[in-house]
């Protein structure tokens, strides 16, 4: 085949110019093949200058395969709106991966106004409003292009382009699109072939889970196109336990407004074409396949390209109203800006919140990997109050965001982020991690006291186990968070842990999405353990592992507030892990002591097998062994002393003839995408043998992050993936949760500066950084030798210098003194 023509062949000469930017900006982002740690050694310390503009270094493709469900379209920091392509297989009920965007698949149906980024239960959540440039006449109703054979359109990468807050695409149709972004709002360019029909398809009902209603009107007068889709159903195709969420928690209003008038428009509902007509309304349901296929509705509007090929658009969304999408339109894009506008503003964003961390030295590919990491882990969590402070609460009311709170932030996948993404939310941008833990606080209001574990949008989802919000906030609080009502926070979580409510024994949603935050949580506090045989949940064992975390983190907490009582209690709790350790559970080789399930009466739940996930969730014996970040050194002593259980987290991460096993698919050993295990290469700080945390975490950002599509090894889990490399590139790590500690490792740059917005930066410097020096030779706090691998919470209170020198080989005499371990 000839060689493709650049994107710029299909448009105007208006659009022409925005997308010819794109291309040369884009084309400035490094090659997308390399791994992590390739071309290192060009990152010496003489080359340690602070990068100026980390913008640049970003590329939104990395995560678009090998499962990291994460999506390349325009969007900005913490933004409501995500405008992103919506791709297809041949299936209008599904798309290629979760999130609705594949890498590897090269069609789409539309470009949706909203996404979430890298979370999992296919297709994912969002992908509201999918907007189609098409050429040709409409002559069937796109609903009932069930395979997408007529209404869709391939396009190749080489005519597409992502950097942050803008996005840009040329179809094989010959239609084009240049799409910039506010946080609430967007414009776009599209661009139409000459002498071909022109069209604007708005398929207001086809979400990625599909709509309970949706409604569009056209209006000719003033050129604007309004609707709206009510949706939902997060998880709700999910085989175990997902019919609990086969339903709606939220309405999208949307805004739309034209530079030229209409030569044509037109609705659909199902099957039926109804040309001319400008109001229409119809959901699609929750099925899947031929239960939905060929139903819901949407209109468009055509142009007359015969003397003008572009057409500009410029869009506001609300979850509140329709006036609300105006307003956000109206104060967030001005009448007569344009996308490169808009997205130079965008760029200079994403400057500004990616400028939190400053780094310099490192090869382009470790800069690239690293900045785009933070990037993903700064997208959320996300608006969904609009600029008059009005947000749709958990209880469907219309609510405003109270005195000193500066907005409404919802998308909360709390098993995955407590581990990592809040955290670093938390080093970075106090401000937005309070407003976040007020936001939850305010649902949980709004929702009967119950904190959901994973909520997105308005909605209480249930999805996974545990109490994470517990662990969330009590980080927040010790890691220096203040903006929020902390005190009645606790009260509250605090509520949740002791007192049991109806839904705790519901088996509603089980096991994926049971209804229960504490399922029966009577027996729980009675037996010290979550019984399997009436757990109500999605395994005992997983359920007591997760409990323990929150409720150690809960502790923690209360003792910060002065709470002694509360705090020696939740301590206590925090121990019960012990009560699922099996002394005698064994591999069938000698090696025993694991986590397993038992039932009420006491008894284990057998059979049992290292690699069996009876009493887990998503996940082994083997992985959740290792789940007692609050406990290490008790851990330890059970399974035999530091000594036995270093030997056996050996094993974890190599195999019998002693090769990394690192990159997943072995349920016996470490996988890079299962947040229960994602701490354990950390644990050797805890065990007194911290070289082996510097090498395995080095051997991990080096073969399973990188550049390029499938630079990350899996579900990127709402950032939580990525905020494990941010932290690991620096050389740091979350201690546990509902503590501000950090662990040290081997920094990946020279030099990096971390700027804390209320108090003194954090410089970490370490010349010798490169992929010959993965091991700590000593450390220097403040210019004082540090003989432990941690640092305090004082780090973040006062700010400070870290001076890492490096070595080649291993330092088996730094920080092992068992009084200066890791408490």
């Amino acid at each position: 085949m000839p060689p493709r023509a650049p994107v710029a062949r299909h448009v105007g000469a208006r659009a022409a110019s925005t997308v010819l930017a794109v291309a040369l900006a884009a084309a400035a982002l490094p090659a997308a093949t390399a791994t992590a740690g390739s071309a290192a050694t060009a990152g010496s310390a003489a080359a340690a200058v602070p990068v100026a503009h980390p913008a640049d270094l970003v590329d939104p493709m990395i995560g678009t395969s090998n499962g990291g469900n994460t999506y390349p379209g325009a969007t900005l920091p913490y933004g409501m709106v995500a405008w992103s392509p919506t791709s297809t297989t041949g299936d209008q009920t599904s798309t290629g991966a979760a999130n609705g965007y594949e890498y590897g698949v090269t069609r789409m149906r539309g470009l949706s106004l909203t996404h979430v980024n890298g979370a999992g239960c296919n297709p994912g959540a969002a992908g509201d409003v999918p907007i189609m440039p098409f050429v040709g006449e409409v002559t069937s109703s796109p609903s009932a292009d069930t395979k997408d054979a007529v209404y869709a359109s391939g396009f190749s990468h080489d005519d597409e382009r992502a950097v942050p807050g803008r996005y840009t695409v040329g179809l094989d149709s010959g239609a084009t699109a240049d799409l910039a972004v506010t946080r609430r709002a967007g414009v776009a360019d599209f661009g139409f072939p000459a002498g071909e029909a022109a069209n604007l398809l708005f398929r207001v009902s086809n979400s990625l889970n599909g709509s309970e209603d949706a409604e569009i009107h056209i209006d000719r007068a003033h050129r604007k196109v309004t609707g709206s889709v009510l949706t939902g159903a997060f998880c709700g195709r999910r085989a175990n336990g997902g019919a609990n969420n086969r339903k709606s928690y939220y309405r999208l209003h949307f805004t739309a407004s034209f530079d030229r008038d209409f030569s044509s428009t037109g609705t659909w509902k199902d099957g039926t074409l109804a040309p001319g007509t400008t109001d229409n309304s119809g959901g699609e349901g929750y099925a899947t396949g031929a239960d939905r296929a060929g139903r819901g509705s949407g209109g468009w509007v055509g142009f007359d390209t015969s003397t003008d090929r572009d057409v500009r658009m410029r869009v506001g969304i609300s979850y509140v109203s329709l006036a609300g999408a105006e307003a956000n339109l109206r104060q967030e894009v001005a009448p007569r800006a344009d996308v490169a506008d808009v997205a130079r503003a965008g760029r200079a964003a994403w400057d500004r919140e990616l400028s939190a961390v400053r780094v310099g030295g490192g090869s382009a590919a470790r800069r690239t990997t690293f900045y785009t990491a933070l990037y993903h882990a700064l997208l959320q969590p996300n608006l969904i109050s609009d600029t008059d402070g009005r947000y749709p609460g958990m209880d469907g009311a219309a609510h405003r965001i109270g005195r000193g709170q500066g907005a409404q932030y919802s998308n909360f996948s709390g098993w995955d982020q407590y581990r990592a993404q809040i955290q670093l939310l938390a080093l970075l941008k106090p401000d937005v991690a309070g407003d976040f833990a007020q936001s939850l606080y305010n649902f949980a209001r709004q929702n009967g006291g119950i904190w959901d574990r994973w909520v997105h949008v308005n909605g209480a989802t249930h999805v996974m186990t545990g109490d994470p919000t517990a662990a969330t906030l009590a980080t927040f609080y010790a890691m220096g968070v203040r903006n929020f009502d902390y005190q009645g926070a606790y009260a509250s979580l605090k509520r949740q842990a002791t007192v049991p409510v109806a839904d705790g024994l519901s088996d509603a949603g089980c096991p994926g999405q049971c209804t229960g935050q504490r399922p029966n949580l009577a027996q729980y506090m009675a037996s010290g353990y979550a019984a399997q045989d009436v757990c109500h949940c999605w395994g005992g064992a997983a359920e007591t592992l997760e409990d323990a975390v929150a409720d150690a983190a809960l502790g923690q907490w209360a003792e910060l507030l002065g709470h002694g009582e509360d705090a020696a209690y939740f301590a206590e709790r925090g121990r019960w892990w012990r009560n699922v350790f099996n002394p005698e559970a064994g591999d069938g080789a000698g090696t025993t002591g694991y986590i397993q399930a038992r039932n009420l009466d006491g008894s284990w739940v057998t059979p049992f097998q290292p690699g069996g996930d009876r009493g887990f969730a998503q996940g082994t014996s083997a992985t959740y062994t290792w789940m007692v970040p609050q406990d290490v050194g008790g851990l330890a002593e059970a399974m035999g002393g530091r000594e036995t259980a270093a030997r056996r987290l050996d094993a974890f991460f190599h195999t019998a003839d002693g090769s990394w096993s690192v990159r997943g698919g072995d349920a016996l050993r470490y996988d890079p995408t299962n947040e229960p295990g994602i701490h354990a290469p950390w644990l050797y700080n805890a065990l007194g043998q911290p070289w082996k945390t510097q090498e395995t975490v080095r051997e991990i950002v080096d073969t399973v992050y990188g550049t390029g599509p499938r630079g990350l090894p899996g579900n990127d889990d709402l950032g939580t993936m990525s905020a494990w490399y941010v932290f690991s590139a620096l050389g740091l790590y979350p201690q546990k949760p509902g503590s501000a500690s950090l662990l040290l490792g081997t920094p990946l740059f020279p030099r990096a500066v971390i700027d804390r917005p209320r108090g003194a930066d954090i410089t970490v410097d370490a010349p010798a950084a490169d992929a010959a020096h993965p091991y700590i030779a000593s450390v220097k706090v403040d210019g004082r030798d540090r003989d432990r691998s941690w640092v305090g919470g004082e780090l973040l209170r006062h700010g400070g210098r870290l001076d890492f020198r490096l070595g080649e080989s291993a330092n088996t005499g730094w920080a092992v003194g068992e009084a200066g371990l890791p408490e």
